[in-house]
């Protein structure tokens, strides 16, 4: 045998070992073909798996959608309440401020009836010498005004040229202001003189002046010759009774 003859055969040799091999590759990938069409089998229960996951999906899907319209729906809903809260909480404001802006109107109204202070405008006031007690003058404060009002605490009556207006003897004072009604009086007591002598720094008073807190002044007419006072000059606090003014 010549050498290219060995050649060939042992070309032909090695040919025929590598088709063997191919054809055993051939087979095995036959058997993995069938363990990779198994696959596709044990693919169809995971294509049943699948399906279970897209159930899952959907049931997911249908969680989120849930969640989701849920979530809209509450946030709707509390949008809702709150906008019902908030129109509820803005009408019962609007009411309470309604029902403050008319407590507080009627409230002014009420001030308005409220009687006023009087004034020497609308209150005459007269000076009457009485015999009992001694020495002691009546003053009467009339309303001749068309409203209630609210005399002084007591008549800080000046006599003559005093610089001074006498004291106010605090045993006659009432528990409250005295308030005189259209066509009523109010009186306080005077005191004009000791009734001992003991007072000193007298002199005849001609005229007599009360001021009212609103600033105006009462002239007062006293009686014919005037009146004699001394340091014992002292007022009682205006009262409703005429015995209590000339009790002190």
């Amino acid at each position: 045998m010549s050498t290219r003859t060995a050649r060939r055969t042992r070309l032909f040799a090695a040919t025929t070992v590598a088709l063997a091999a191919l054809s055993l590759t051939a087979c095995e990938s036959g058997d993995g073909s069938d363990t990779g069409a198994a696959a596709p089998s044990s693919s169809a229960p995971a294509g049943g798996s699948s399906e279970q996951p897209p159930a899952g999906g959907k049931e997911s899907g249908n969680a989120t959608e849930a969640n989701g319209s849920k979530g809209t729906n509450g946030s709707a809903g509390a949008s809702g309440a709150k906008d019902s809260s908030g129109a509820d909480s803005s009408g019962s404001g609007s009411s309470g401020s309604s029902g403050s802006a008319g407590k507080s109107t009627g409230g002014t109204d009420d001030d308005s009836d409220l009687p006023g202070k009087c004034s020497a405008t609308d209150v005459k006031i007269t000076a009457t010498k009485v015999s009992r007690p001694l020495n002691h003058l009546l003053l009467t404060a009339t309303n001749t005004g068309s409203k209630t009002c609210m005399l002084p605490p007591y008549p800080a009556a000046r006599f003559g040229e005093a610089q001074s207006v006498p004291p106010v003897a605090q045993a006659t004072k009432p528990q409250s202001l005295t308030g005189v009604e259209p066509g009523k009086s109010g009186y306080a007591g005077v005191l004009l003189s000791s009734g001992d002598g003991s007072g000193e720094n007298g002199y005849e008073a001609k005229t007599l002046t009360i001021p009212f807190e609103d600033g105006s002044i009462a002239t007062v007419t006293l009686p014919a010759g005037g009146v004699y006072v001394d340091t014992a000059l002292t007022v009682t606090y205006w009262q409703t009774d005429m015995d209590a003014a000339l009790a002190h």
